[in-house]
């Protein structure tokens, strides 16, 4: 049987077998509530219709027969075969595994009809792997056809008509700054010297919207898939590459249509007065963040003045920021070094910089200005719809468990006022920089915190410590961005049209980005697993970065890769209990400890890159264990019961109108 999770409902609505109809797990559904089931008074109903798929596609193997085809789909997700006209194999034989797309599927008939996109056969470990990921979380391997003629059809260069509505700043000094691997350039910074000490600093957005018109094909797809996925080896992008890659990319030496927001500053950060509107750039001189940390460090380049004085008035911008009560947490980002298999075959801790700083304030500063603007006007007395994003207070709860957790660092937080609790955060992550229990603290703190979300209701962003924020300057590769852009160029030519159901796309959209973020997270795990393939037996210093009652999980302080140790592995000495409340698994006999944060000694028992699991066996107990503390535990490490990385919360997972299921394949 299923469950349909109702957004605002406490209890879920229990779906039997033969009323799911075609609903699959994730899908949005209709349901009508028959009664309530027999003994737990739980409500019964049945599905009525499938209003969203969560998912398309499917990889399985090929069946021929002699006038039809079927693919049997490998996942649970997917309970019946998949009917594949023969015309629609395109190329697949007997046998093959591949990747198939659901066409049509009315539910008058048992299976779904089907066709082969791909053909998996021959294809990589990694291939397989990596794009069954992104199809099990909805975001489909290719764009439709009629998609692709949509995007195809925009000419290159800029219009002599269009340059006429746009202000010119070709001649002003303008520069992109990314990852050294990046393709998509969506924002770019001008920059110019008014003298007396202030300065024009232009922010300029790739202008998207001025290529996706609202209910064209390309529109629906980019709002269908509403974010861009980045996985280790690969970017599933929201827009065809023609659009993300080409047209809409600020590359250097090319004429492009931008959206900016263009301001003039001291070096204090101080803003005098700022201008919004579509523009018309030319990027001078594409850097990497490598290329300006230099710079900023001391090296000779490009634009070193300029550089060096946006750095300064970025720095103020930040330190204003943390006055005002934002939280700095910082960017540790893992990446991985593949070969050209797509193997990892190193580990690379980025953290952020000053150069990263640069454009992440005048990004926020934005952000900021563009949600200002619209949060100030109003359109028939009512303030304009439009898409904030929103980050709440932290849970009550959740934080006094966390600040009696972090007691044992060293650090006391005062919860009295949200501007207290932001300020205790910044002396914890202050008190723990560069020590081992770091990442464990940074992780837990953000996971006490609420969920960014997107929305119509502003209620400020408590992380930035900002009253108004939206998503402005990422409309590649966020659709929020996207949306924000029409509204906003109808609130500036004073022509507003709410956006019907738009309170419904913020809510799609925020769906879509967990599910990145879910998928994004299982491509990370694969390849750690898969690293930590290379290493079975050998031992390395970790950090215990999560617990549970059936074990804890120890990340690796060298390459960040997390494992678990069972609590059956820990059954020879002692009887553990969990102690949620302490983030600890804590002996009943012998009081042994094993807590968030605790350093320990870890062996690579086992690494399942099938499952995406790592096992650990701990060799050494931390320093304050229990009172019979040993430096060495007995006995030979044991790999037992392995656990992956999602199943640090166990239980159902589903959210408002989603079906949730595990039903095994007929």
């Amino acid at each position: 049987m299923g469950y349909v999770v109702v957004q605002g409902q406490e209890d879920d609505i229990i779906v039997k077998r033969g009323d799911m109809h075609t609903a699959l797990n994730g899908d949005e559904v209709k349901v009508e509530v028959r009664g309530y089931r027999d003994n737990n008074k739980r409500m019964e109903g049945t599905i009525t219709e499938v209003v969203r798929r969560k998912q398309s596609e499917f990889s399985g193997r090929v069946e021929v027969h002699d006038h039809f085809a079927f693919l049997v789909p490998e996942s649970d997700k997917m309970p019946v075969d998949i009917f594949i006209p023969l015309h629609l194999l395109n190329g697949a034989r007997d046998g093959d595994h591949a990747m198939g797309r659901v066409v049509e599927w009315t539910g008058k008939t048992k299976n779904p009809i089907g066709e082969i996109v791909s053909i998996l056969t021959h294809e990589s470990i990694n291939e397989v792997a990596m794009q069954g990921l992104l199809v099990e979380n909805g975001f489909p391997l290719t764009f439709p056809d009629d998609v692709l003629e949509d995007a195809a059809r925009y000419p290159e260069g800029v219009d002599k008509q269009e340059l006429k509505k746009r202000k010119d700043i070709r001649n002003v000094l303008t520069v992109t700054i990314d990852p050294v691997d990046a393709k998509d350039f969506d924002d770019a910074i001008s920059f110019r010297d008014l003298k007396g000490g202030w300065y024009e600093v232009g922010v300029h957005i790739a202008d998207v919207s001025h290529y996706i018109a609202p209910g064209s094909a390309l529109d629906t797809e980019a709002y269908r898939r509403a974010t861009s996925v980045y996985l280790p080896d690969r970017v599933s992008p929201m827009l065809p590459e023609r659009l993300s890659n080409e047209l809409c990319s600020l590359r250097p030496n090319e004429d492009k249509y931008t959206f900016s927001a263009i301001f003039q500053v001291n070096k204090e950060g101080k803003v005098k007065e700022h201008w919004i509107g579509k523009t018309v750039i030319h990027s001078d001189r594409r850097f990497s963040y490598e290329d300006v940390q230099e710079i900023i460090e001391g090296s000779n380049g490009d634009h070193r003045d300029e550089l060096l004085t946006l750095n300064a008035i970025a720095q103020n911008l930040r330190g204003q920021r943390f006055k005002k009560g934002a939280i700095n947490f910082s960017s540790q980002e893992v990446r991985f070094k593949l070969d050209e298999t797509g193997k990892p075959i190193g580990i690379v801790i980025k953290e952020s910089k000053e150069a990263h700083q640069l454009i992440e304030e005048f990004m926020l500063l934005a952000n900021k200005t563009i949600a200002e603007y619209v949060g100030g006007i109003k359109h028939k007395g009512e303030n304009v719809p439009f898409p904030y994003r929103v980050h709440d207070v932290p849970n009550e709860d959740k934080l006094k468990v966390f600040s009696l957790f972090a007691g044992r660092f060293g650090v006391k937080f005062d919860l009295s006022t949200p501007t207290s609790i932001s300020r205790s955060f910044n002396k914890m992550l202050e008190t723990v920089s560069g020590k081992p229990e770091q990442h464990v603290l940074e992780q837990l703190g953000i996971r006490t915190m609420s969920k960014a979300v997107y929305t119509t209701d502003n209620i400020g962003h408590y992380g930035l410590g900002f009253d108004h924020y939206c998503h402005f300057t990422s409309p590649i590769r966020r659709y929020p961005d996207v949306l924000v852009h029409r509204i906003l160029q109808q609130c500036i030519e004073n022509d507003i049209h709410p956006i019907k159901h738009l309170e419904a796309q913020c809510r799609h959209c925020s769906d879509q980005e967990r599910r990145a973020m879910e998928t994004e997270r299982a491509a990370n795990k694969y390849k750690q697993v898969e690293f930590m393939q290379s290493f079975i037996g050998d031992d390395f210093d970790a950090v215990i970065s999560g617990v549970s009652n059936f074990g804890f999980w120890a990340e690796t302080v060298e390459h960040k890769c997390e494992g678990m140790v069972s609590v059956g592995d820990l059954s020879d000495f002692d009887d553990f209990e969990f102690k949620e409340g302490e983030y600890a698994l804590v002996g009943r006999s012998m009081g042994l400890r094993f807590a968030m944060g605790d350093k320990v000694r870890v062996r690579v028992a086992a690494a399942n890159l099938a499952k995406r699991q790592i096992d650990y066996a701990v060799l050494e107990l931390p320093a304050n264990a229990g009172k019979r503390n040993r430096t060495q535990l007995p006995g030979a490490p044991r790999s037992g019961r392995s656990f992956g990385a999602g199943d640090n919360k166990p239980g159902r997972k589903g959210g408002s109108g989603k079906v949730n299921t595990n039903r095994k394949k007929r």
